[in-house]
Formats: C-alpha cells, structure tokens, sequence
C-alpha cells in the first residue's frame, strides 16, 4: 500500500487548525469552496470540484490533535479503501501539521498527481491560519493544465 505524507509548521494554535478540518466553513477556505457534511464521528463531508468529488466518513476526532477521514465514495475509484489523517502537535512556535492518505492501492501517476495537489492544499491551511486568505479550489494552485 502508499502513502502520500506531508508535514507543515503552521504559525498559529491547535484550535485554529482543528477549526479548519471539522467544519464546512473551514474545509471551505483551504480546500473546495463546495464543502457540505463537517460534523461528529459518523458524518459523511462531500467534497465537489466542479461537480464532482470525493466523500468522506469522520472516523476519529480528538479535539485540537487528531481528525481521521475514510473515503466513502465511488470518486476518485483510487481512493476507495483509503483514509486520511490530520495529526497537529502545539508547541510554543506553531503547531505542526502531519498529514497522511494512506492505504492506497497503487503508487501511480494519478498517486503522485494527488500527492503534488495534498502539497498546495497543506501550504492552503498554512496560508490561511497565517494571512486568512487559503487558496481553495476553484482559486488553487493548479500543477497541470487539465485541472
């Protein structure tokens, strides 16, 4: 199985960043503008990106440390079966951001495409914890011109 990783120090407290990860105004400002779902263990968040996109089941929530997400939808048929995972650690700088998607079946083109756009979305999180402004899709980094 793969496993896309990424780690990014955010200037700003846990509860900010946990903010962002648990409800649909904050998944709005970093990753898709179309975001409906957010909410307690057993939710189901749907992403779309013009039209289309990923569900999510809320598996796992610790306040402030940790949000774990398992796919639940038939978009992207790669993701089926894997989960994501939002670790922060507080410390007296900043609170550090681990993020994994693991449990994919193949570490494919379409696996490196997705761990390039994780990258922009993290530096997303990132830019809006720390200027209030994220660069969700429509309004993100784009990597290819197929997007």
């Amino acid at each position: 199985m793969a496993e896309i990783r990424h780690r990014i120090g955010v200037k700003g407290s846990a509860g900010q960043v946990y903010q962002l990860l648990t409800t649909d105004a904050g998944l709005s400002k970093w990753w898709t503008t179309d975001t409906r779902g957010a909410g307690e263990v057993g939710s189901i968040i749907e992403f779309r990106f013009g039209g289309g996109g990923p569900d999510f089941e809320v598996i796992e929530l610790i306040p402030d440390r940790l949000v774990r997400w398992r796919h639940s939808g038939e978009m992207p048929p790669a993701w089926m079966g894997s989960e994501i995972l939002f670790e922060l650690v507080e410390d007296k700088k900043q609170t550090i951001l681990n993020f994994s998607h693991y449990n994919w079946q193949n570490a494919d083109e379409f696996f490196a495409h997705c761990s390039s756009k994780w990258g922009v979305f993290m530096m997303s999180i990132k830019s809006c914890i720390e200027t209030g402004r994220g660069q969700p899709y429509p309004d993100d980094v784009h990597i290819d011109f197929d997007e």
